[in-house]
């Protein structure tokens, strides 16, 4: 019996490892496949642009959430997928606290007629894309290395 509970043990952190990366992966691959298109495709510009804004931080909770909940449960069979699930939750941080408002501002500028402003928001948002996609090829080869598995 006592057997019986130490497996059970054994396996409930892998799961939960693998439950938390197969959310936050789905979620990334359907927020940038399917809402975003979907929201800019259908919406009127100035409505698409305040659902965004939105959805945003919401979608940055769920990334944090989820890659700090697979961090903890990784930590103590896979140290390196951990530190890597940490990192892109405390990248998160940054793009939702640091990078979003600066965004926005910049688009609010820009719209506004600040003709310097349109350069530097296309910098920025080409920054936010290009780091959601490297977390998203991160979660990507952590889940395939077999998330919570053997060393």
């Amino acid at each position: 019996m006592r057997q019986r509970g130490h497996l059970r043990r054994r396996m409930i952190l892998p799961g939960l490892a693998l439950l938390s990366l197969a959310l936050l992966l789905g979620g990334m691959v359907f927020f940038a496949a399917v809402v975003a298109p979907l929201v800019f495709t259908r919406l009127p510009p100035e409505w698409a642009g305040r659902f965004i804004r939105q959805l945003f931080p919401r979608y940055y909770l769920w990334l944090i959430g989820t890659a700090g909940l697979a961090a903890l449960a990784l930590a103590p069979s896979r140290p390196a997928d951990a530190l890597a699930m940490a990192l892109i939750a405390a990248l998160t941080v940054w793009l939702r606290q640091g990078l979003m408002p600066r965004i926005n501002r910049l688009s609010d500028a820009a719209q506004a007629g600040d003709a310097a402003a349109k350069p530097r928001f296309d910098r920025a948002h080409r920054l936010s894309v290009l780091l959601n996609m490297a977390q998203l090829v991160a979660v990507a080869v952590v889940l395939l290395r077999g998330a919570g598995g053997p060393s």
